[in-house]
């Protein structure tokens, strides 16, 4: 094998050995004695998010393909946390890094990018695939095309991906098995790694994938028209796209909820309260949706467990999702949905909005 392979290859799974797994939280509800809620916490990887797992799958399918060689520039389209993450492996392997991302994207994810030599161009966001594409052809580089790739890189049969990890911490739990697991959808490769991977082994658990304002992810769920386009932009970083992904794969999910971004935001403010941190947008997204399907469960009195995840931290988003003047200029009225968190938690009734 080609000695520079072969090292390239050495520090990825050194860097893994060196990585413990991300930890599984379980979070009381006092008012709800048959539901179990965890988070998975991807925010503690390395680089701080979930997409540290679908990088570090890409590079490898990269090098592994014959595409990454040593002095490939890597290009990506991305909204932050891919680039922030991919910047880190690049940076490993000393490889040059460009991503192509959003105006609009949040100073602390540039930043970050920056801090593991990335470079950022900014672009119009229906630009961000075509751009990236001609980068690389440029530069005689690789394009790792998150969109396209996310759900073929990982290995959704195992190899320490997402779901062989939280149903391996599940084990320890009673019940083992989760009722539901809760995602959200930017690339649909955690979704597609979750939903085949319950396939793979048969687990009686459902899938739900969460969808922000703005995105066709869930009106192609309902249609399956695969042609759809959105011409509004999604608040909520990272997840939701205007388009239909290639890596969505609409047949392993069982349901889809559709959350407002003030649903989102107003789930931020009150896990921060419940947490003692603050999460990124993503999680608020999936909790808000996390915590409809618990209060269906509970008008049903069915005993359950629900899985979810932390996507990553809201030190990103200190300017933005957690700063209340941002929330004024945009109109965002969070409290509504934060005063109906809360009487959840503290009465198990779920009290429906005007």
């Amino acid at each position: 094998m080609n000695p520079w392979l072969s090292r390239a290859l050495y520090l990825i799974q050194s860097d893994v050995k060196r990585s413990s797994d991300t930890h599984l939280i379980k979070v009381e509800l006092p008012a709800l004695k048959k539901i179990s809620l965890y988070l998975k916490d991807e925010s503690t990887h390395p680089t701080g998010s979930l997409k540290h797992r679908l990088a570090r799958s890409l590079f490898l399918y990269g090098l592994c393909n014959g595409q990454i060689k040593e002095g490939t520039t890597i290009v990506e389209s991305s909204s932050g946390n891919t680039a922030v993450s991919e910047a880190y492996f690049a940076q490993l392997l000393g490889l040059p890094f460009i991503a192509v991302i959003p105006e609009g994207t949040s100073q602390e994810k540039i930043d970050h990018i920056s801090f593991y030599n990335g470079e950022c161009r900014c672009v119009d966001s229906s630009a961000i695939y075509s751009e990236a594409a001609r980068i690389a052809e440029e530069l005689d580089g690789h394009y790792m095309d998150q969109f396209t790739y996310a759900e073929r890189a990982t290995d959704w049969r195992g190899n320490n991906n997402i779901a062989e990890s939280i149903y391996e911490q599940m084990s320890f739990e009673s019940p083992a098995i989760p009722n539901w697991i809760v995602c959200s959808a930017g690339t649909g490769g955690t979704s597609a790694t979750i939903g085949r991977y319950i396939r793979y082994r048969s687990h009686a658990t459902q899938l739900c994938v969460a969808d922000p304002a703005g995105s066709v992810f869930y009106d192609y769920f309902m249609t399956g028209d695969k042609t759809l386009v959105s011409d509004r932009s999604c608040r909520v970083e990272g997840i939701g796209r205007p388009r239909v992904e290639p890596s969505f794969n609409r047949s392993i999910v069982d349901r889809m909820i559709q959350v407002p971004d003030e649903a989102t935001f107003g789930t931020l403010r009150f896990l921060t309260k419940l947490l003692n941190r603050r999460c990124g947008g993503s999680t608020g997204t999936n909790l808000y949706a996390a915590f409809q399907i618990i209060a269906e469960l509970a008008k049903r009195e069915e005993p359950a467990t629900v899985v979810s995840m932390i996507c990553d931290g809201g030190e990103r988003y200190l300017d933005t999702y957690h700063n209340e003047q941002w929330l004024t200029d945009h109109h965002f009225n969070v409290q509504p949905y934060v005063d109906q968190l809360e009487h959840f938690f503290q009465t198990g009734q779920w009290p429906e909005l005007a």
